[in-house]
Parts: structure tokens; sequence; C-alpha cells
């Protein structure tokens, strides 16, 4: 075999080959950057997209709780179609809050600052989710787009989240957080839109078979429940406040913690964070001049 063509054998296959913790953190870095410097209109249309179609996750449950019939089983499969609201949003690059419990913190410990504006992509994604949520919810709850038992169902999907007890809300919403946050990562690993939907798949499957709670996606939910009259608005933003404090502790400190820690205890993996932080200063500050 020729020297060139154990060039091109070996190229690829290098691309393949599994990524480091440090490789994988860079480039959450590097999304984060990108993220932190779109304007307020893009993050808000994005964040309004994300939130819209995030709630096809509880309405395909619905549907599907609806056609198969109140079984065991009938809930299990139903718990398969949860996760299409994410893997539109994913895949899509709109904004999910839940996912930038992630990013812009990674970023955020990494290089020691960026916190007011990591504070301002919060609000305006989560805002933005929310208000995309109700107008899911208003789609749903306000027009004939959806046969009754359908609607039916996914108020009271929404009804029961509401029901749970403030602490079982936080801590199943910290289980959540933890695992959206961990999908973002291992979609940052990834080589393939395949191999990314598999992720997201397989790990928000196990939210919605746990019923545990997400901010954005329950919003969908919960609300539809509100505008049905089940429940009161206060209700929700109780439900909200929780779903949120859960999420971003799960996020924030279950899994970007232990990521940047396995990164940091390896000196290589601090050097070349550090090495990427200052080479995309230098190039912010070419773009300054």
């Amino acid at each position: 075999m020729s020297e060139a063509s154990r060039s091109g054998t070996s190229k690829p296959q290098k691309e393949l080959s599994r990524p480091t913790a440090k490789e994988i953190y860079v480039q959450v870095a590097g999304n984060a950057r990108d993220e932190l410097k779109r304007s307020a209109l893009s993050l808000g249309i994005s964040g309004l997209v994300g939130g819209i179609f995030t709630g096809l996750s509880g309405l395909g449950v619905a549907i599907a709780l609806v056609q198969l019939g109140p079984t065991a089983t009938a809930g299990f499969i139903s718990q398969m179609f949860y996760p299409i609201g994410f893997i539109i949003v994913i895949l899509g690059r709109a904004q999910l809050f839940t996912e930038n419990t992630l990013y812009p913190v990674a970023l955020l410990f990494a290089e020691r600052k960026h916190f007011l504006r990591t504070l301002r992509l919060w609000a305006i994604v989560l805002t933005a989710n929310v208000i995309g949520a109700l107008g899911f919810a208003t789609l749903m709850a306000r027009t004939p787009a959806i046969r009754p038992a359908f609607l039916t169902q996914l108020a009271h999907i929404g009804l029961e989240a509401v029901q749970q007890a403030s602490p079982a809300i936080f801590w199943s919403a910290v289980i959540a957080g933890s695992v959206i946050a961990m999908v973002a990562w291992l979609v940052s690993a990834s080589h393939s839109v395949t191999g990314s939907m598999m992720v997201i798949w397989a790990l928000t499957f196990v939210i919605g078979l746990g019923h545990f709670a997400h901010c954005i996606a329950g919003s969908g939910e919960v609300i539809t429940a509100v505008l049905m009259h089940q429940v009161a608005w206060s209700g929700y933003f109780h439900w909200l406040a929780l779903a949120v404090a859960g999420n971003v502790s799960g996020g924030v400190l279950i899994v970007t913690l232990l990521e940047y820690g396995q990164v940091i205890a390896d000196k290589e993996g601090e050097r070349a964070i550090s090495e990427d932080a200052e080479k995309h200063a230098a190039e912010e500050a070419e773009l300054d001049l």
C-alpha cells in the first residue's frame, strides 16, 4: 500500500475515533461562544421555536395513550414518543433553556467570565421558551387542531405534573436537568446526525418514562391544563419555579461540575482549555481592531 493510501485511510479513522473529555469540552465551549454572541432577537426567535416544538413531546405521549388505551404496556409504549420534541429542537438547533445549563456554564467555569452574558442568555431563552409553550398550548386548547380526546389527555398529563408534592417536582427536575445536560455533552461528542438522534432519544425517553419534570416540555402540558380550567395560573408558576430550579441544579451542579472536573484533573486538558481561550481572545481582539 502506498504512503498516500495509508494517509488517506488514517485520516478518517482519526476523525471517527472516540473524542477525549478535553476535546468534547473545547467543542462545548466553542458552541457556548457562538450562542453568547447572538443578538437578543435571534435568541428570542430561536427560543420561541424551541418552546413551541418541545410541546410535541407531551402531545405525542397523549395521542399514543388515547390510541393504545389505559394499560401498563400502553403507558410504556407511549413514552417512546416523548423524545420527538427534543429531537426536533436539539437537531434543529433551536434554543432550549435546559441545554444552556451546560454550554455557557462550561465556558464560564473555564474562563471565569461571561457571567452577565450567561444570565442574559438564560433570561431571553427561558422567557421565549415559556412564551412558545404558551403558543403551543393555546393552539391545542383554543382551536380544533386536535381531537377532544387527545386534548383531554394532554391536559390530564399537565394536571398530574402539578399535583405532585413540591419536593418531588424539584428533585425530579434535578434528574431531568442532569439528563438534558448530558444529552448536550454527548451530542457535542457525536460524529453524526444519526448518532446524535439516538443519544437524544435514549436519554429523553428516560425523562418521559420516569415522569421527571422538565420546565419547557412540561410547560406545554401544564399550560394546556390551565387553559382547560383544570389548573390555576398560580399553580403553573409554582410548578415552573420548582422545575426551573431543579433543572438548573441538575444541569450545573451534577453534570457540568463533573465534566469540568474530569478535564481539569488532567494537566493536558487544562492546558487545552487555556490555549483555546487564548486563541478566541486573540480572534476577538483582531475583530475589535
